[in-house]
C-alpha cells in the first residue's frame, strides 16, 4: 500500500525531533490512532482499538508518551512544516493566518481552563483556549504555531501553575501578544513576509497593527464597526504653535465642536457615506452549493488611535467593508496594508482567505481529535495538539500529491470498529461526519501490518 509506505517515512522523518528512539512507537501509535475511525480520540479508546486484548499496558505507553515525554512541540512542527510545505503551491501567494480557537472544559485544574469567550460555543464559558499562526495557499494550509492561551488568573496562580507544569518563564501575555511572538519567532527562522490576516479579536488592537508594520509584514485584518478612523480629507489638528516659552509642541491634536472635520470617525459612519454606486459586487470563490458574493466598498483611511501621542500622521490604509444586499448594514470590516493599487476583487479575495483556517480546525476537531485530550498538564495539551497537527499533515500532503483521489475511493466512510465488550470509554461522543480531506484506511492498514 502506497499510502502506508508513504507513512512510514513520514513517521520517521518526524521520530529525527524526537530524541530517545523508544518514544518512535508512541509517536507511530498515537497518530495512527487519531487517524482510526473511532468517535472518541482520547488515550484510552486509542488504546483499546488499536491493542484490545493488552488495552492497560498500552494505554501506559501512549499516556506517557503524551504527557510526559519530554519532546519539543517545536521541533514536531517543524518537521511537519519540512514535509508539507514544498507540497503547497505559493504562485498565487501566501498568508500568515491568525486566529484562536476553543475547547469546553469543566472544572479548574486542567491548565489555562478559565471562564472566557468559546468561540466552538459563541458564548462564554468554561473552556481553555489556544492561540495558533496557519500558513495558508489557495489550496491548503497547516498550522505552524500553537500555545495555549493562560489567563491572568492562572499566570498568577504559582501553586495551578507548578501542578500543571505550566513552563516557569512563561508570563501573562495577551492573545494578540502570543501571535505576535508566534509570529516573530517565525521571521526569525527565515520565513517569508507573506500577507496577515486576522479576524477583529485581533484586528482590534492597534499595538498589533502597529507591531505588522514594523516587521514589514502586510495585513487584511477584521475590525468591529466602532473602530475610528480618520476618514478621507480629515486628519488630526497639527501640533499647537508655540508660544516662545517651554518645549516645542509636537504632539498633534483633535478637534473639539468647533472642529468636527478633525475629529474622527467610526468604520460604520464611514460606510454609511459612501455612496451607492461606489458599492460593487464581488465574487471570490465557489463554494459547496454555489458562488459565494456579497458587496463590498473601500475607501483609504488613516487609523486614528492615541493620536494626542504622535507627532507624525499615520500612514493611509484600506478600510474595505461588506454589506450584504438585504441587511439593514455592513456586515465586516478590515483594514488592510495591501497596495493602493491592489484591485478591489483581490483584496476581497484576500480578506475572506480566513476561511482556510476555520477549515483547519473543522477537520482537526471533528475527525483527528484535536479538542478530546482528557489531560491537565502543559505538556501533554501541546503534545496532544502536535500529533493531531502531524496526522493532518500527512493526510493534507497526501491529498496534495494526489488531489484527484481527493473525493473518491479513498475518502469513503468506514464503519467504527468494535471494541471490547468491558471497555467503557470516557467522555460523550461526538459523532461527526469525517471531511472529505480524511480517510482511514492508512490507520487499518497499519494496525494490520503492525500485527495489532
Amino acid at each position: 500500500m502506497e499510502d502506508l509506505q508513504d507513512f512510514e517515512r513520514y513517521m520517521a522523518h518526524l521520530s529525527e525531533g524526537l530524541g530517545h528512539s523508544d518514544r518512535h512507537a508512541g509517536l507511530r501509535g498515537y497518530t495512527t490512532g487519531l487517524m482510526s475511525p473511532l468517535q472518541r480520540k482520547s488515550v484510552e479508546p486509542m488504546a483499546a482499538h488499536m491493542d484490545p486484548l493488552n488495552v492497560r499496558s498500552r494505554h501506559q505507553s501512549l499516556h506517557h508518551f503524551v504527557a510526559d515525554a519530554n519532546w519539543s512541540d517545536e521541533r514536531m512542527l517543524l518537521g511537519i512544516c519540512q514535509w508539507v510545505v514544498p507540497l503547497m503551491d505559493f504562485s498565487d501567494g501566501g498568508w500568515w493566518i491568525i486566529d484562536d480557537t476553543g475547547f469546553p472544559k469543566q472544572g479548574r485544574h486542567s491548565v489555562g481552563v478559565a471562564r472566557q469567550y468559546c468561540g466552538m460555543l459563541g458564548k462564554q464559558d468554561n473552556c481553555q483556549v489556544a492561540v495558533s499562526v496557519s500558513l495558508a495557499c489557495a489550496a491548503a494550509s497547516i498550522p505552524v504555531a500553537w500555545q495555549l492561551y493562560l489567563p491572568q488568573e492562572w499566570a498568577d496562580d504559582e501553586a495551578r501553575r507548578e501542578k500543571a507544569g505550566v513552563p516557569e518563564a512563561l508570563k501573562f501575555a495577551t492573545k494578540p501578544q502570543i501571535a505576535l511572538q508566534q509570529i516573530e519567532h517565525l521571521l526569525a527562522q527565515g520565513a517569508p513576509r507573506h500577507c496577515v490576516l486576522s479576524d477583529a479579536g485581533y484586528g482590534v488592537d492597534t499595538a498589533f497593527r502597529e507591531r505588522l508594520d514594523e516587521l514589514g509584514l502586510p495585513y487584511v485584518v477584521g475590525v468591529t464597526g466602532s473602530v475610528t478612523v480618520w476618514p478621507p480629507g480629515h486628519v488630526p489638528l497639527p501640533p499647537k504653535p508655540y508660544g516662545g516659552r517651554g518645549r516645542v509642541p509636537r504632539r498633534l491634536r483633535r478637534g473639539d465642536a468647533t472642529a468636527p472635520e478633525h475629529r474622527p470617525r467610526t468604520v460604520k459612519d464611514v460606510a454609511f457615506d459612501i455612496e451607492p454606486d461606489d458599492w460593487q459586487e464581488i465574487t471570490w470563490r465557489e463554494g459547496t452549493n454555489a458562488a459565494l458574493r456579497s458587496h463590498f466598498a473601500r475607501v483609504r483611511v488613516r487609523a486614528a488611535h492615541r493620536d494626542e501621542q504622535r507627532s507624525e500622521l499615520r500612514e493611509p490604509q484600506w478600510l474595505l467593508i461588506e454589506w450584504p444586499e438585504g441587511h439593514d448594514e455592513p456586515l465586516k470590516y478590515w483594514l488592510s496594508t495591501l497596495p493602493e493599487d491592489t484591485p478591489l476583487e483581490r483584496m476581497v479575495y484576500e480578506a475572506k482567505m480566513r476561511w482556510r483556517i476555520e477549515r483547519d480546525y473543522q477537520d482537526l476537531k471533528q475527525d483527528l481529535g484535536l479538542g478530546q485530550y482528557e489531560g491537565r498538564g502543559w505538556r501533554g495539551f501541546h503534545h496532544h495538539a502536535s500529533l493531531s497537527i502531524a496526522a493532518y499533515g500527512f493526510l493534507l500532503a497526501q491529498r496534495l500529491r494526489h488531489p484527484d483521489e481527493v473525493g473518491g475511493k479513498k475518502n469513503s466512510a468506514r464503519q467504527e470498529p468494535a471494541l471490547p465488550t468491558h471497555y467503557k470509554p470516557r467522555g460523550s461522543p461526538e459523532g461527526a461526519a469525517p471531511r472529505p480531506i480524511l480517510h482511514h484506511e492508512l490507520a487499518i492498514a497499519y494496525r494490520r501490518s503492525a500485527g495489532s
